[in-house]
């Protein structure tokens, strides 16, 4: 019984990614629960609110709006409340020290784990990506790095070694704490 009434309370981000809203991964999921906070506060937001976030595109923003506008998502999300499924308040930020930046890592890293330190920039309001681009802002290169860094290079991305990342995430904490 236990196990059931966990299930029924799962984090927002987790709840929106299984809803399988169009063009809404899992990474988008999360960010949109930080932003709003709540299902019914995303619900409300429309076009332009979507459009002011960082990785929102108007694909995305036009499926979300449009998922909420359907009627019978909505009847199915009213159904899953009666049923007593209650997705956990999303912990709504304003934004982070790495909000707008995003992280590639590549090669072995020996600091951190990958996921590890993933999570750490996604925890600090930054995206960490598999794959560089234009958008790319840092590349953390650890051992062995290859084409990433290549490629890195060619756009003009900015280059860290992992110990020039943990400094960078280091002094992000001293500020928190002070």
């Amino acid at each position: 019984m236990a196990a059931i009434a966990a299930s029924k309370e799962r984090p927002l981000a987790r709840f929106l990614f299984a809803l399988g809203i169009r063009n809404v991964g899992e990474h988008l999921a999360k960010l949109l629960a930080a932003q709003f906070g709540t299902l019914a506060e995303l619900a409300l937001a429309n076009r332009d609110q979507l459009l002011a976030l960082h990785e929102v595109g108007p694909q995305v923003a036009d499926s979300v709006v449009d998922f909420f506008a359907n009627e019978r998502n909505m009847q199915l999300l009213a159904e899953l409340q009666n049923a007593g499924v209650r997705p956990q308040t999303g912990e709504k930020r304003s934004g982070g020290p790495l909000t707008g930046k995003t992280f590639v890592f590549t090669g072995s890293l020996e600091i951190f784990k990958r996921k590890e330190a993933q999570q750490l920039v996604e925890g600090f309001g930054g995206r960490a990506s598999g794959s560089v681009s234009k958008k790319t802002d840092y590349l953390v290169a650890g051992r062995d790095a290859g084409s990433k860094l290549d490629r890195a290079n060619e756009l003009g991305v900015t280059v860290l070694s992992e110990e020039e990342f943990q400094q960078l995430l280091e002094g992000i904490d001293n500020d928190e704490q002070n």
